[in-house]
């Protein structure tokens, strides 16, 4: 199941970078894209943990930039 979310105040490509590296490390996502110039993330989760999986994706984004805010 593919979710994408717009994100706010993402402030460079090395901070997208880190944000995508720590997404993809989660245990249910099978992929992370995260674009700076668009400010998008895109996650590939397990459909069966998504709810799960997406409630450490908004926590994994703040633990990264505590500045960046990810729309729900």
């Amino acid at each position: 199941m593919v979710k994408t979310f717009k994100v706010h105040n993402l402030d460079c490509a090395n901070c997208a970078a880190k944000v995508e590296r720590a997404l993809g490390k989660l245990d249910g996502v099978s992929s992370a894209s995260v674009n700076f110039f668009a400010q998008k993330i895109t996650v590939d989760v397990d459909p069966d943990r998504a709810d799960d999986v997406m409630a450490c994706v908004y926590k994994t984004c703040k633990k990264v930039d505590p500045d960046i805010t990810v729309d729900r």
